[in-house]
């Protein structure tokens, strides 16, 4: 009982030191898993931005596009036309900016597809604007995919109307 006396404090305090530093141990790996999930959280959000500043301008030029091509005189005229050829240059290097910022294939083949039907409609091979709003919904669903990635819009939210 004597060996015991003098050494289970021992062994307790030996305890206590393990149990202390285990503790330690854990407590800085929460605060590392932690801090790591925060600076993915700001990552996520800075390419958020940065893609949604990308998609307006594209957006912005898709509509200068459409709305000069179906309004401009039909047929030839408008391959003459230098505004819409310049507005078709600016549609291509904003799909490539595009290209540049996305994260994921399915919206870079979305933005190419749209700008390649908004330069056939500048170019006049489309005659009518409806022509358009297939590839234009199919950009928007992969733009919100690669902003969202794994989350889903609500019912009714990626259609567009007509």
């Amino acid at each position: 009982m004597g060996s015991w006396g003098t050494l289970g404090p021992a062994l307790l305090s030996l305890a206590g030191v393990v149990l202390g530093a285990g503790g330690s141990l854990f407590g800085q790996y929460l605060v590392s898993r932690a801090s790591n999930r925060q600076v993915e959280i700001q990552e996520a959000a800075a390419h958020r931005a940065e893609l949604k500043n990308v998609i307006l301008r594209f957006l912005s030029i898709a509509w200068q596009v459409e709305k000069t091509a179906f309004t401009s005189p039909p047929a030839g005229a408008s391959a003459t036309n230098p505004a819409i050829d310049r507005l078709v240059d600016d549609l291509w290097l904003a799909q490539a900016e595009i290209d540049l910022s996305a994260r994921s294939e399915p919206l870079r083949g979305a933005a190419y597809r749209y700008a390649t039907h908004l330069a056939e409609a500048a170019r006049g091979e489309l005659a009518d604007a409806s022509a358009l709003r297939g590839p234009q919904v199919r950009f928007f669903d992969a733009a919100y995919d690669d902003m969202w990635p794994g989350q889903r819009r609500a019912a009714g939210d990626s259609r567009m109307a007509r």
